[in-house]
């Protein structure tokens, strides 16, 4: 019975490999429809209509999340030749694609044309284009000559666009023949150059109109300028949109900004010598970014204000104050629903200390209410002076320069206000609490930032109380001031949000000084896009990762989720030797776990579910004796 069952086994092995072997009748390339495939891609459209991106890439893990076309060549390097780019949407294997099409195995090119927008170009522009074959295939130097060659005529955008990338299999053939690919005109694409010849980075996918500007230190650009910037400002006002030329990364001010404000924001290596861009100087514009490229075009005066007018919200809005907490308070008395009385900031780091984490990781510190601030200006008189001054034409119909200075008047007069008695006593006790002659950082916590949607990043200011300067209070007025900053009216004024309901809450901290590193991790790949990693910036000391100095830029660092992924150093950074590292093993480990937490329960805390858009961005440092501390979480604004 046993030997039937073989026999009957063998027979349909056979049968099947039989029917598996046997082609389709044969269709040429010119012939096929175009859910099939085509014969040539004559623009980026038809490139775009066959392309697939995804994970569901069979046999090939390294095309995971990456936009590709499969393509066939027949008869390669003969007047037979024949070339198929495969529907890629459609299919993605080639043996099966090969069956269906009637073509054999034998003399046959396997590869894939994938499109990495990031990357620099054999011409210098962006947007690289790499081919490569089967993971063990291998072929000389002439043979991918002749390939190279086959791809461009049968797709003309790759002249000065395209590389060969060898794959395991090649790669020993590619070190013998090296000589020959360097004195040819054959770009060759290396994995280890992913980051290291970015020329295009979308920090922030938008579009906008304006007048195209070029932002120095004198420049003083409007809400309706784009602007390109020749080096990164310490802090950016209310823009239609941002390129740089220098390379930026998606924490520091300049796209926090940008992200909050949804305007468009992209790195262009040599972004004034592109005549794409330095044509459109002067004029109105329409900037678009995507995840693989920007435009620039004319734009009508009738284009850009009805793009403005489309921007702001058309109700005014009001934001959450609660006055009901009437005390400073300890972080650990402090929960994650108190914000509408501490403000966000105060509220997430006291959450984070219930975490379970190790005891210190986490510092202790006070929360100032918002009745603070409200009783003080009642005390004095300011909500008047408020009213006075939003309602006086003279304030509204000023020029900008005009109005921050008006609101700089308002602030000093909110420095040099004064406390009522119980509110002096309150702070004194609290400042007793702090260890005598240690300086305490008082950090602004209002109710419009830090929150999903709106992240508020570097509009309010915080000040470092010493003891030399006294009474804590001096500090705490200097944090309510900066509540009427320009840059925070602004930002206000153009959300429509109530001025009077905006509240400053403080968040009162121990002062450290003298840290190796500071920095800042998102708990995803907010920028190159790849899958199951975390994304960190590190800077040396205190130069910080949001507002770095014009020559540094920090370590970057995709840290995998889990262990197993281990993590990779995208960019070292500059203030440190080129083989050292600013966040050494341990502390990535650390990392890895802490991310993981914080994560998960501000996941479940804001009400997401695990298909949402959701990430935490979580300030941190590496005090002088080399321990972690972790300074802030808030979400990532998407």
């Amino acid at each position: 019975m046993r030997n039937i069952f073989c026999l009957f086994v063998s027979a349909t092995a056979v049968l099947s490999a039989l029917q598996q072997t046997a082609q389709a009748q044969r269709v040429d390339p010119e012939d096929l429809e175009f859910e099939v495939g085509v014969a040539t891609i004559p623009n980026r459209a038809t490139y775009d209509k066959l392309s697939y991106k995804g994970f569901d890439i069979g046999r090939d893990p390294y095309l995971a999340n990456l936009q590709y076309v499969k393509f066939i060549i027949e008869n390669t390097g003969t007047d037979q030749a024949k070339f198929y780019f495969m529907n890629t949407k459609n299919y993605r294997a080639h043996p099966p694609y090969m069956r269906m099409v009637g073509v054999s195995n034998r003399g046959v090119v396997r590869g894939a044309l994938t499109f990495l927008p990031h990357l620099e170009t054999p011409s210098g522009g962006a947007g690289l284009y790499v081919f490569d074959f089967q993971p063990n295939d291998s072929y000389t130097f002439e043979q991918i000559k002749i390939i190279r060659d086959t791809l461009l005529a049968k797709m003309p955008l790759l002249k000065g666009n395209v590389a060969f990338h060898p794959l395991p299999g090649n790669m020993a053939r590619y070190r013998s023949e090296k000589k020959e690919y360097d004195a040819s005109d054959v770009a060759v694409y290396l994995d280890d150059q992913l980051y290291a010849k970015i020329a295009f980075l979308p920090l922030n996918a938008a579009e906008s109109y304006g007048l195209l500007r070029v932002m120095d230190n004198e420049t003083r650009p409007s809400p309706r300028d784009i602007v390109i910037c020749k080096t990164l400002p310490n802090q950016m006002p209310r823009v239609a949109g941002v390129i740089s030329a220098v390379r930026q990364t998606p924490l520091s001010h300049v796209n926090l900004r940008a992200v909050q404000d949804k305007v468009p924001n992209a790195y262009v290596r040599g972004a004034l010598e592109r005549k794409e861009i330095s044509s459109f100087v002067g004029k109105l514009v329409h900037y678009k970014v995507t995840p693989r490229g920007y435009t620039i075009r004319a734009a009508t005066k009738a284009e850009v204000d009805k793009h403005f007018a489309s921007l702001r919200p058309a109700q005014p809005q009001t934001p959450v104050r609660d006055l009901s907490a009437k005390k400073i308070r300890p972080l650990a008395e402090i929960k994650f629903e108190n914000s509408t009385s501490f403000g966000v900031k105060t509220a997430n780091l006291a959450t984070l200390g219930q975490f379970g984490f190790p005891t210190g990781l986490v510092p202790a510190g006070h929360g100032v209410p918002f009745y603070f601030y409200d009783e003080f200006m009642k005390h004095n008189g300011f909500y008047k002076v408020v009213d006075a001054l939003l309602g006086s034409p003279q304030f509204k119909n000023a020029d900008r320069d005009s109005q921050q200075q008006q609101l700089a008047d308002l602030r000093s007069q909110i420095e040099q206000g004064t406390m009522p008695e119980w509110m002096t006593e309150a702070l004194t006790r609290v400042q007793k609490v702090f260890p005598a002659g240690a300086s305490i950082r008082c950090r602004s916590s209002t109710n419009n930032e830090d929150l999903p949607g709106f992240s508020g990043a570097g509009l309010y200011d915080s000040f470092t109380h010493r003891p030399a300067e006294g009474d804590l209070s001096k500090s705490i007025k200097q944090v309510f001031a900066s509540l009427w900053n320009y840059r925070a009216y602004e930002e206000r004024e153009f959300y429509r949000i109530d001025h009077r309901r905006t509240a400053m809450g403080v968040l009162l901290q121990l002062n450290t000084k003298g840290e190796r590193a500071n920095g800042v991790a998102v708990t995803d790949d907010v920028l190159y896009d790849t899958v199951g990693n975390y994304y960190i910036n590190t800077q040396a000391g205190e130069d910080l990762v949001t507002n770095p100095g014009a020559s540094s830029s920090p370590e970057e660092v995709l840290l995998g989720w889990w262990e197993r992924d281990g993590h990779e150093i995208v960019r070292r950074s500059t203030q440190i030797e080129d083989d050292e590292q600013l966040l050494s093993d341990a502390h990535l480990a650390e990392m890895r776990k802490y991310l993981a937490r914080i994560h998960g329960r501000f996941l479940k805390l804001y009400g997401k579910g695990e298909d949402d858009p959701f990430a935490m961005e979580v300030e941190f440092k590496v005090t002088k004796d080399g321990k972690l501390l972790i300074k802030q979480a808030r979400p990532w604004v998407f």
